[in-house]
């Protein structure tokens, strides 16, 4: 492994940025971070597209090894740094687990939690009016329908979503929920159970998770202010 720090390409706007960083912060992990503003199009420069042809964030270089893919840079810092197991367990079926949630995660909390923040806050700021409201509901309706099944599939009656402890899926997990805040929307609020493991997810994480989001709770101010 190299003794190089991980330089990490990021926008914290973006929930799967937001991850990588928080998991560096909270292990203690060497990094610098190179910020990417997607509002800018700095994804589309032709430095970072050799890094990313998919023109995304996060990326991280590690000597030499570039990778990309949320999913994939969490299991290769939980692989190749020396962070609690709990994170990414050796033991094949606890690793199972969180394989199953990261595989089912992508197609579902990311995608339908992302399509609301999309529709109440970057299509007004973009379009200069509001999303259809059908289409707005149709949305809310789907991202209940995934949390719902986050609670009965995953969570259950563990304290977190795939056993006692926190892993990188309840990391992928919490920042995806949290991304509809932006837009002064807390999808949980009909869900007290994964409210309780929100607050243990918060708990255990510490200021990364503060300082991670902060961004958040400044545009879901600033979204309050206009209504």
């Amino acid at each position: 492994m190299s003794s190089a720090p991980v330089k990490a390409y990021l926008d914290i706007l973006s929930q799967p940025s937001r991850a990588v960083l928080i998991f560096l912060r909270h292990n203690r992990i060497p990094h610098t971070v190179q910020t990417v503003a997607l509002r800018r199009g700095e994804q589309k420069s032709a430095e970072f597209t050799r890094l990313n042809p998919m023109q995304k964030v996060p990326v991280i270089e590690h000597g030499g090894f570039v990778l990309t893919e949320s999913d994939a840079i969490l299991k290769y810092l939980a692989t190749v740094y020396d962070v609690p197991e709990h994170w990414y367990p050796r033991e094949p079926l606890q690793r199972a687990r969180v394989d199953e949630y990261t595989a089912w995660h992508h197609s579902n909390t990311r995608q339908h939690a992302a399509r609301v923040f999309f529709m109440e806050v970057l299509t007004p700021s973009m379009l200069g009016r509001p999303a259809d409201p059908a289409k707005l509901q149709k949305a809310v309706d789907e991202l209940e329908q995934t949390m719902q099944k986050l609670g009965e599939m995953f969570l259950k009656r563990q304290a977190f979503l795939c056993g006692d402890d926190i892993s990188i899926a309840d990391l992928l997990a919490i920042c995806e929920i949290m991304q509809p805040l932006g837009g002064g929307r807390d999808i949980l609020k009909n869900h007290p159970n994964l409210q309780s493991w929100r607050s243990r997810v918060q708990a255990a994480l510490g200021e990364p998770f503060i300082e991670a989001h902060s961004i958040l709770y400044r545009l879901r101010d600033k979204t309050a202010a206009r209504l």
